[in-house]
């Protein structure tokens, strides 16, 4: 008699992680657009992955103080200067145009990175997330479309979507990496690495552009530093568990935090169009976490 095959895993958790970290850093995305309104872009990234550095290192230290290989070094390493490239094209960009349009141009990077999966990790995409990624970007073209046609965009706001558009790519990359660097480290060794070297990489350019934030910004910036590091531990665990392309659809839940958040902190509303996109995003991320729910 052969035995058993094994029970395919659920891959229920892995998505549940990747929600609570993509909820996460929508909340660090409104604490750092708070602080960069305040202090310019450059010092609140810097005092961010400074703060969210010194966070995690007593969990690092509880880890065992995992250090990482030569060649798991330079992975992190890779990452964190795509990070840095990434953030501050977007939070350039965030400081010029509300949240919800911020977070909706920057889904073009899961369709983007769904290619670059199959390029760099040799995962099969499967129709199922095809069709999920194309239903996201199709509500993001409904949003910009309902934007656009108002020709109410100035030369800032044209701007910052252009930054955010560029920003997109290094994040297509990001989430590639994300899934290659959770299977060569845990969680912990992610974070503290992320944190560290973005720090020691933003502190290049500190005696031309650092400005030390006063109390509030401060306080905008550690919110932003905690939960980041959290969204990082989430998204670790996440990905180490699930390919890319059952998660990847996932991130356009963040549209969805980022439209309650820049309504709640910096009283931005929301028109036909973006709710019209924004049903076409959850319907994207419901098929994305059925194939997440079936798939091994």
């Amino acid at each position: 008699m052969h035995a058993p095959a094994p029970a395919p895993r659920s891959q229920l958790m892995p998505v549940l992680a990747v929600v609570a970290g993509i909820a996460t850093f929508s909340m660090m995305d409104a604490a750092i657009k708070g602080a960069s309104l305040a202090v310019g872009v450059y010092s609140a990234l810097l005092f961010r992955n400074l703060f969210g550095a010194l966070m995690t290192f007593p969990l690092w230290l509880a880890a065992g103080r995992p250090i990482p290989s030569r060649q798991v070094l330079k992975v992190h390493a890779l990452r964190a200067a795509i990070t840095s490239a990434m953030a501050a094209l977007f939070f350039y960009g965030l400081a010029r145009i509300p949240m919800a349009e911020g977070i909706a141009l920057s889904f073009v990077s899961p369709i983007i990175a769904l290619y670059f999966a199959a390029l760099l990790l040799g995962e099969t995409i499967r129709r199922r997330a095809i069709l999920a990624s194309l239903l996201g970007v199709g509500g993001v073209v409904v949003i910009l479309g309902g934007k656009l046609g108002g020709g109410a965009y100035s030369d800032e706001a044209l701007a910052g979507t252009l930054a955010v558009l560029a920003s997109s790519v290094f994040y297509a990359a990001n989430l590639v990496l994300q899934r290659k660097q959770a299977l060569l480290a845990g969680p912990v060794e992610v974070a503290m690495a992320q944190n560290l070297i973005v720090t020691l990489i933003f502190l290049v350019f500190s005696p031309w552009f650092a400005v030390l934030p006063e109390v509030r910004s401060l306080g905008l910036i550690a919110a932003g530093a905690a939960l980041a590091t959290a969204a990082l531990l989430f998204l670790a665990w996440g990905y180490a568990r699930a390919e890319t392309q059952v998660l990847l659809p996932i991130e356009y839940t963040g549209f969805l935090w980022a439209a309650l958040l820049g309504w709640l902190m910096f009283d931005e509303t929301l028109g036909f169009a973006t709710v019209a996109g924004t049903l076409l995003i959850v319907v994207g991320c419901w098929i994305g976490a059925r194939n997440a729910t079936t798939s091994t």
